[in-house]
């Protein structure tokens, strides 16, 4: 069979919703499916940036999410449809807080460095995978199933963050292409068993080399006790 070309199944923005969760009042991991293009830029530092990579996207905890590392969040629908059948619910793409809902591309297995292109050159964005997305209280609370964030870090499939390295816009239907592959194997799955359940992975992470971006050396320094600076 002919392999599927990965696409963009939709593109999620958040408007700002109360945030019983969280000592942050207000959040937007409720994200929902937009018409049309939306413009993508970095955003600037996770401290007094504008938050999220996407225009018109909302994020409440502004000391833990966004700014140019976390610039855009990815998952795939393949994910989404199996939490569906193992919860025995809907789950609407945008739901789990991610801009990029995708088909057709394994971003688990995406390496650190890795740059998508999305959309036609011209027009379109190029993006560069950074780290996992690290499940939150908000995250707990907004699914609402008992034990949540045990169940989710054991699947270790919690979908990449991405910075900007190209602005543009992005729409539904977009196609993603691999324009800078890397030959490592620091996947976005590997960093977050490392960092949360299976720390003895850390000292893997240093084949990413320049890869890694300083957040994520900072957080294998801490935990792994190894001076990378």
């Amino acid at each position: 069979m002919p392999e599927v070309q990965p696409v963009v199944a939709s593109v999620n923005i958040a408007s700002a919703m109360p945030n019983p969760y969280k000592q942050t009042r207000q959040t937007g991991i409720g994200k929902m499916p937009v018409d049309g293009r939306v413009e993508v830029r970095a955003p600037g530092p996770k401290h007094g940036g504008l938050g999220s990579g996407l225009v018109g996207d909302f994020i409440g905890d502004t000391a833990n999410h966004g700014g140019d590392e976390q610039a855009v969040y990815s998952f795939t629908r393949e994910d989404l449809d199996a939490w569906e059948r193992r919860l025995g619910r809907d789950l609407p793409s945008g739901f789990f807080g991610e801009n990029l809902t995708t088909v057709g591309i394994d971003v688990n297995q995406a390496r650190i460095g890795e740059r998508w292109q999305i959309g036609e050159p011209a027009d379109g964005v190029e993006l560069e995978v950074t780290c996992p997305r690290i499940p939150c209280s908000t995250f707990r609370g907004w699914v609402g199933e008992k034990g949540w964030l045990k169940t989710f870090t054991e699947v270790a499939r919690p979908g990449a963050y991405l910075r900007v390295v190209r602005a543009g816009t992005v729409g539904a239907g977009d196609p993603i292409t691999i324009s800078r592959p890397r030959d490592h194997d620091v996947t976005i799955s590997k960093v977050y068993r490392a960092t949360t359940t299976e720390r003895h992975l850390l000292p893997e992470l240093l084949a990413a080399g320049d890869d890694l971006s300083d957040e994520l050396r900072q957080i294998i320094a801490d935990r792994g006790g190894f001076d990378l600076f």
